[in-house]
């Protein structure tokens, strides 16, 4: 079997261009995308239209009839040959948020379950998911979602088999040591294990996906007393700074 030699640069239809720093997620990918983005960005490039990424990818829109794919190519190998993008800088402006989370309780029911799955008591588990510090590795599934990671290995655990019928908007859910911190009341197959009052997707708002890609998030165990105080603040009682 042929080795495969990240990044990959290919065509995605006849108005996009996809560059691909692994094949699987990891810190130095996502690092990557997230990075070569702000470099295309940084560029400016009359043509480029619109720029985004997913967990390990950085995806460019741009009109065929003003840059051509051979232009284009040319380009953006020369800037990922300009720097190892999986030891870049991470992007500026990025923010650090806390949100309150309640863990547990009939508002996030299946904390026992995913603690069991993960080899961890339940103290344990509380512990490591309100201490953890992660990244938005991506926005998506739903607006202004954020996939957030990467949690400790104990938290390498499989999506259920079956799909949990609905969780409310602001549940918190894990899986494959990742954190989803839903914006709109949805099913799911992973596991419900904590809630929160913050909102994710502000359509009034000038900026109404609320988290970047980039960001980072910390889940503080709140008590479960505290909830009905959370939902009277649009920001569900999170607090957040700029990140030097």
């Amino acid at each position: 079997m042929t080795e495969v030699t990240y990044p990959i640069l290919r065509t995605a239809g006849i108005d996009g261009m996809l560059v691909t720093f692994g094949g699987a997620l990891s810190e130095p990918a996502n690092r990557a995308a997230l990075a070569f983005r702000a470099a295309v960005d940084g560029e400016g490039w009359d043509g480029v239209e619109e720029t985004s990424t997913s967990l390990v990818s950085t995806f460019l829109r741009f009109d065929p009839l003003h840059l051509g794919h051979s232009d284009l190519q040319s380009r953006l190998r020369e800037l990922l040959q300009s720097q190892e993008w999986t030891q870049a800088d991470l992007p500026e402006g990025r923010r650090f948020f806390r949100i309150p989370t309640v863990y547990g309780t009939d508002m996030a029911p299946q904390l026992d379950e995913a603690a069991e799955v993960a080899g961890l008591s339940r103290a344990e588990a509380i512990r490591t998911l309100s201490e953890s510090r992660v990244r938005a590795l991506a926005i998506g599934f739903a607006p202004g979602q954020p996939y957030l990671g990467e949690l400790p290995e104990a938290w390498d655990i499989p999506r259920q088999q079956n799909l949990t019928p609905t969780v409310p908007k602001g549940a918190l859910v894990v899986a494959i040591r990742q954190l989803v911190l839903f914006s709109v009341t949805t099913p799911t197959g992973w596991r419900h294990v904590g809630q929160t009052a913050f909102r994710l997707f502000r359509p009034d708002s000038d900026t109404p996906f609320v988290l970047r890609p980039g960001d980072e998030v910390q889940f503080v165990e709140t008590p479960p007393e505290q909830m009905a105080n959370m939902e009277k603040d649009p920001d569900g009682g999170a607090e957040w700074e700029r990140i030097p």
